[in-house]
């Protein structure tokens, strides 16, 4: 057999072993850039209690956009709100699934309001319960003063400042009326900012939500007439149609990027500093909030 012909043979009898591969890596590449929205699962993400930072829900959220194998988000929203830069991080994040067609539900639990309305507005759909309570579109800033206290004991305070409005809000003492007027400037600019940004999540004209924009609540059932939610269901019933919407199983389950907190943490944060009084976590801090909130009113 000259060398030609061995070259010849060596050829034909590798072919269907070249063939194979070839075959098996486009099946794989067209498998992973086109797999079929059944293989691939939904993500979950819960915000419940006031929302004092936007940390870790922004990092769940980007981590469920950005994961190719997660279809569509649930966001599960309980929540009165809470400060108004953290409320608007996660607002921005959750309008970035618009951006590549990845479905947001929101379900509203018992409480979805002022901030936890304004962080769910940009949703795909928003499904409340008849009795949630909503709404709330609003800003809020308190102060408290307790000069009156400290004349009693005979306790008084000097400031030095360099700045006529420096010390906007200082405890221990009245609030002049051009204080008052500089703040009200300042929460009616942040109220429409909350005004203007609905008004994009929703699609609905700015003039037509000024009216209703007043910090009134809204039942699931008084918000659809509002237009500020989309229907009335349960967790259960979002969960049954983003999995429907998707044509994915209903019996896959959510997938939830929470990052595993450690012992020690969870000890010092929600057993040792809740349960002794004077180690109690420090209140909310200072600024201007998106925050329904009954112990203030």
């Amino acid at each position: 057999m000259t060398k030609g012909q061995k070259i010849a043979v060596a050829v034909i009898l590798s072919a269907p072993i070249v063939i194979g591969a070839l075959l098996t890596a486009m099946t794989d590449a067209t498998s992973s850039k086109f797999s079929p929205l059944s293989s691939k699962k939904i993500g979950l993400v819960e915000i419940s209690d006031v929302i004092y930072s936007s940390d870790e829900y922004v990092r769940e959220l980007r981590a469920l956009r950005e994961d190719e194998s997660i279809a569509g988000v649930i966001l599960r929203v309980d929540s009165p709100g809470g400060a108004v830069a953290p409320s608007q991080e996660i607002y921005e994040e959750v309008m970035k699934f618009r951006d590549i067609n990845k479905p947001l539900v929101v379900s509203m639990g018992n409480l979805a309001a002022s901030g936890g309305y304004y962080i769910s507005s940009p949703a795909y759909k928003i499904f409340a319960n008849p009795g949630s309570v909503t709404g709330s579109i609003g800003v809020i800033m308190s102060f408290t003063h307790y000069y009156k206290l400290l004349s009693k004991i005979g306790v008084d305070i000097e400031v030095l400042k360099a700045g006529e409005l420096k010390d906007v809000g200082n405890p221990n003492r009245a609030m002049t009326p051009k204080e008052k007027a500089y703040m009200q400037t300042m929460l009616d600019d942040i109220h429409m900012q909350f005004i203007e940004d609905v008004s994009r999540a929703r699609n609905i004209d700015a003039d037509s939500l000024i009216p209703i924009a007043d910090g009134r609540v809204f039942t699931g059932r008084q918000a659809i007439d509002a237009g500020l939610i989309d229907t009335l269901g349960s967790y259960e019933d979002a969960v049954e149609y983003i999995k429907d919407f998707l044509h994915i199983p209903q019996k896959s389950t959510l997938v939830e990027k929470k990052k595993p907190e450690g012992l020690l943490k969870r000890l010092l944060t929600e057993e040792l500093f809740d349960r002794i009084p004077f180690l109690k976590r420090a209140s909310s801090p200072a600024g201007s909030y998106f925050l329904y909130d009954m112990s203030i009113r």
